[in-house]
């Protein structure tokens, strides 16, 4: 049986006050590493025959709260058509994610060949790495265990994402606002899946549970280290940080929640329904949602101002952050 985690991991939260705050996470987070780690092919029984992956088997027909799910077009459809759908989606959100984790190692490499001796930073990342390379390698297995033409994303936004592990070479705080950009959203979406109780096969829920497990250290790591960087940067790189921060967010979280384009076509799903399912009020409030600890973040970092304001409400992915909430219903 696997090892994967019995529950869910959570962030590593602490107050990012100094120097000494800050590497003292470092190297919590790298000794998590090596305590708790898997392997893709050493702690996931591919052969085992309940991790068998049939296109027609019913547990992949999407529940109920599924946008697409929810919709009358879906639930007229044969069982077998509705499974293949919903294993079309677990499959593509598989794909992209090793897409963006091929960007992100690529990019924390050219992030780390810089590094001085003696950080503690440059082993971390090359914890990450690894990690990353597994989650990588148990993507594409499922995805090839599937036998559907799963793409992953748009050729020609694929091409633009190239630029991506050259953001470190210009701002390192840039490329870890487009880290949570990538791993936010999809960490929002399987947490609140699995704690729904909504992952029904045993090889999709043990594969998202090592995930989120992994991908808690890998996000704390960016976090921290934005709080430990973004408040000594030069005032005007901090605000052109607070400003493109929106427009690498609406357009990630898009890419992660939105519906891929060959399964649409390929299953012929009307326009109409496209539209019910993924650009209604409940759509928009998910990939908002989604986006709401970076956000709550940036806010706490103070680098939302009135312009970077108005670009989080024209993306779509605006919401009053937290701390700012809190102190409204005190008053």
């Amino acid at each position: 049986m696997p090892k994967a985690p019995d529950e869910l991991a959570h962030e590593v939260r602490e107050q990012v006050t100094d120097t000494k705050s800050y590497l003292g996470v470092i190297d919590r987070l790298n000794k998590a590493s090596v305590d708790r780690h898997w392997e893709a092919y050493a702690d996931i029984p591919w052969d085992d025959p309940d991790f068998t992956v049939d296109q027609n088997d019913p547990r992949w027909v999407l529940p109920p709260f599924d946008r697409l799910g929810e919709t009358d077009w879906y639930r007229a459809q044969p069982t077998e058509v509705q499974a293949r759908i919903g294993l079309w989606r677990v499959a593509t959100a598989m794909k992209i994610g090793l897409q963006f984790e091929n960007l992100l190692k690529r990019g924390l490499l050219n992030y780390a060949y810089r590094l001085p001796n003696g950080r503690p930073e440059f082993r971390y990342v090359y914890h990450e790495t690894t990690e990353e390379c597994h989650h990588g390698m148990m993507f594409q297995e499922f995805v090839n265990r599937t036998k559907l033409p799963i793409r992953g994303m748009p050729r020609s936004l694929s091409l633009i994402a190239q630029a991506a592990p050259w953001i470190p070479l210009v701002s390192t705080e840039m490329f870890f606002i487009f880290v949570l950009g990538g791993e936010d959203p999809i960490d929002y979406v399987q947490r609140k899946s699995l704690k729904g109780g909504h992952i029904r096969h045993p090889l999709e829920e043990t594969i998202m549970k090592i995930h989120i497990a992994e991908e808690a250290r890998h996000i704390s790591f960016a976090r921290h280290y934005l709080r430990h960087r973004v408040p000594t940067m030069h005032p005007l790189r901090r605000r052109v940080l607070g400003v493109a921060t929106p427009v690498v967010l609406g357009i990630m979280a898009r890419i992660m929640l939105s519906p891929p384009g060959p399964m649409v076509r390929h299953f012929d799903i009307p326009k109409d329904v496209v539209r019910q399912a993924y650009r209604g009020e409940a759509a928009r409030a998910e990939i908002s949602d989604s986006v709401g600890k970076i956000r709550d973040l940036m806010a706490e970092l103070g680098v939302i101002s009135p312009t970077g304001k108005q670009l989080w409400k024209a993306f779509g992915i605006w919401n009053e952050p937290k701390q700012r909430r809190a102190t409204q219903a005190s008053r």
